[in-house]
């Protein structure tokens, strides 16, 4: 039951993107198409589970037991560029058409602040659960990470969804762009707000 709570929690109630505002830059550069969306989503997934692993392990396998936690942010970025890296190299093997149509927004994800701030989040934060006052453990870490990276991907694709729906209708010229994009990204903010209920 934990899990679920987790889960329910980081993807529709504090939704990294929607009521943290962490990834905002992705989340409006790449939305212009689904199949772009879809993609990011799936980059920005992997490498925010496997960055929480490695950092998680390196917080408390290296940094806490030599004493330099201080360090800790300068270690997350230096594994999240490296993961971005190995991404980066795979998808152009695998699928160059994806790593065209993502483009710069792919090397983006090392200075995405909702990886590094998830990675910092699932060590620092204690989080409440009913019944227990806790730091997360490994495993729960790498669930809450895959659920905030789903709850990332869940706005992305809703979001881009709709931006291609605005594409065929009549907008004001003044809204046209990057002012309907925001006024869109607001109301489904406001929309995820309504999930608060849940937990």
């Amino acid at each position: 039951m934990e899990y679920i709570i987790i889960i329910i929690s980081a993807v529709f109630v504090n939704n990294i993107l929607l009521s943290q505002f962490l990834g905002v830059c992705p989340f409006l550069g790449v939305s212009n198409r689904s199949s772009t969306a879809i993609g990011m989503s799936g980059a920005v997934m992997f490498v925010m589970a496997l960055a929480t692993l490695c950092t998680w392990l390196l917080h408390y396998c290296v940094l806490v037991p030599l004493g330099i936690e201080f360090m800790q942010t300068v270690g997350f970025i230096l594994v999240i560029a490296a993961l971005v890296q190995m991404v980066e190299i795979i998808l152009k093997k695998v699928s160059p058409a994806l790593y065209q149509a993502l483009g710069i927004f792919l090397p983006l994800i090392t200075t995405n602040c909702a990886v590094l701030g998830v990675a910092i989040l699932v060590v620092n934060k204690e989080f409440t659960f009913p019944g227990a006052s806790h730091y997360l453990n490994l495993a729960q870490s790498v669930v809450i990470a895959t659920a905030y990276a789903a709850g990332f991907g869940l706005a992305m694709i809703l979001f881009a969804g709709i931006r291609e729906q605005l594409d065929l209708v009549e907008v004001p010229a003044s809204f046209r762009g990057t002012p309907i994009a925001l006024i869109t990204a607001g109301i489904m903010a406001m929309a995820f707000m309504g999930f608060a209920g849940i937990v």
